[in-house]
């Protein structure tokens, strides 16, 4: 039996999605033994916005921008202050509040704030050149209002980097994409951190073979419904689409944005007074079309 033109791109992308998760593992389990390095041909493209100035990083420090990172702007950048959740994290392990946040070793160590992502409020707004954020918007409950505040400290004219993890490169992949319409209502609702909305489907979908640090089937459980202690819940799950439309909605200007293996959505924005995405959101929008995630890919079907 042939297939239709329709099922042979689903068919071939669930292939391509296998393959390239398949890939992931290999190379998260022995990379680090024949010197894999992950690689960003534009890298540049985006550090030279960093050059200099004065930043603040949500959920850090990242090896994602470190020297050896994909995205190397430590160095580059002339200060990085740090926002966490609490004092003690399952990341980090104990932090203490104070010039204590060590992003880059030999560099002098930035502010350490504790305080949620969603309530940036002993920060003053206007007061950073920049916002960073690696895979740590997916933990927080109401992503809306968290862009809201990181807005809110950057300077008028400031750029935020936002790393997100694409649902087919993680053990994401099994759950439904999250759609921006959902992201608004919790914006809505005034969402807070002790929402366990997405648990069942979390526990229904999450591939724990992917997950090795998650435990056993019931650990995850007790871990999943103890989130608003731990914040290891993905409340929130994206495709390169998702997440140009969330950033869209916060009224940030797209500047440019892009996936990366093996699991990465990056989006460099800016503060602007009317942001005009068009080239970005959408059906035909190039990021998708040159994505390396077959989900993204597939909506073009010849």
């Amino acid at each position: 039996m042939t297939l239709p033109a329709s099922g042979r791109s689903e068919y071939m992308s669930k292939i391509s999605g296998a393959f390239l998760r398949l890939r992931n593992r290999i190379y998260g389990r022995f990379g680090r033994y024949v010197g894999y390095k992950p690689t960003l041909p534009s890298a540049a493209e985006y550090v030279r916005h960093f050059e200099g100035k004065q930043g603040l990083e949500i959920g850090g420090p990242s090896t994602i921008f470190r020297p050896d990172g994909l995205m190397p702007l430590y160095e580059r950048a002339a200060s990085v202050d740090g926002v966490n959740f609490s004092a003690t994290t399952v990341w980090e392990g104990e932090l203490r509040k104070g010039r204590t946040y060590q992003y880059l070793p030999g560099r002098e160590s930035g502010f350490q704030f504790i305080l949620e992502a969603i309530d940036l409020s002993d920060i003053p707004s206007g007061e950073y050149d920049f916002v960073l954020s690696s895979h740590s918007l997916e933990h927080t409950a109401n992503p809306l209002l968290a862009l809201d505040e990181w807005t809110r400290v950057m300077k008028p004219d400031g750029i935020l980097l936002l790393v997100l993890p694409h649902k087919e490169g993680t053990f994401d992949h099994r759950r439904p994409t999250t759609t921006l319409e959902h992201m608004i209502g919790d914006y809505a609702n005034r969402t807070t951190e002790r929402d366990l909305t997405h648990v069942r489907e979390v526990l229904e979908c999450h591939d724990l073979s992917m997950d090795r640090a998650a435990g056993t089937s019931e650990e995850f459980r007790q871990r999943s419904e103890q989130n608003f202690v731990n914040r290891c819940l993905h409340h929130h799950v994206f495709e390169a689409s998702t997440a140009m439309a969330l950033v869209d909605k916060a009224g940030l200007q797209i500047l440019r944005a892009e996936t990366a293996l093996p699991y990465h959505i990056i989006v460099l924005a800016q503060r602007a007074a009317a942001p005009d995405n068009r080239r970005f959101v959408g059906e035909n929008a190039d990021v998708l079309r040159a994505s390396c995630f077959p989900t993204d890919r597939r909506r073009f079907r010849p």
